[in-house]
């Protein structure tokens, strides 16, 4: 009976969010290529030609949303779950933390990439701290991998929650990248720790 009411809460809770509603209408496989939209006009990262890795894509709005505006560019996109084809852009399945995976995208690459997205997080447990230290591992792992394929110039994206590591990981971010910004989209939902940091120009 419980789980039947948590069920429908989350239905009902869809069904009013204007952004689950906005994604139907433009197309997107999720709402959170607004996030991920919010950040763009904010930071004004994508344009045509740009290589780009998007690590955890499924089901593929991030992705999406690349292929729409950096038209000509490279995508490679990583996630554990199959996705739908986007394009021609290659798609690996996989998970991104075994060394094998990453060495099969650096295959993929010819030269150094300009933008490095990560919209990874575990499986939320509600436990503030536990969910913050674990998807902040997933992001550290994510900046180091970045941070050797990217260019001078480009960007890395990832998904942060707040909570014990988040000054840990800002201070890790610092040390390899000369600008480094935190950001929240409007579109996260009110109740969610996540937030999303920018980093610029390796050092």
């Amino acid at each position: 009976m419980k789980k039947n009411k948590i069920s429908k809460n989350w239905v009902n809770k869809q069904r009013r969010d204007i952004y689950v509603r906005q994604s139907k209408v433009d197309g997107y496989r999720a709402r959170s290529a607004y996030k991920l939209i919010e950040i763009d006009e904010k930071f004004k990262i994508f344009k045509g030609g740009l290589s780009v890795i998007d690590i955890g894509a499924a089901p593929g709005s991030w992705s999406q949303y690349v292929f729409k505006t950096a038209k000509s560019g490279k995508l490679i996109s990583i996630d554990l779950k199959k996705m739908e084809p986007i394009g021609n852009s290659v798609q690996i399945q996989g998970d991104f933390t075994e060394e094998k995976i990453q060495e099969k995208i650096k295959k993929y690459i010819t030269s150094k990439v300009d933008v490095v997205m990560s919209d990874m997080a575990v499986d939320t447990t509600g436990i503030k701290n536990i969910d913050s230290i674990q998807t902040g591992e997933l992001c550290k792992e994510a900046m180091f991998f970045a941070k050797d394929l990217m260019k001078e110039n480009g960007y890395f994206i990832s998904k942060i929650f707040m909570g014990g590591t988040f000054n840990e990981i800002v201070a890790e971010g610092k040390k390899y990248f000369k600008e480094v910004k935190v950001f929240k989209p409007k579109s996260s939902r009110k109740d969610s720790k996540e937030s999303f940091i920018i980093c610029r120009k390796i050092r």
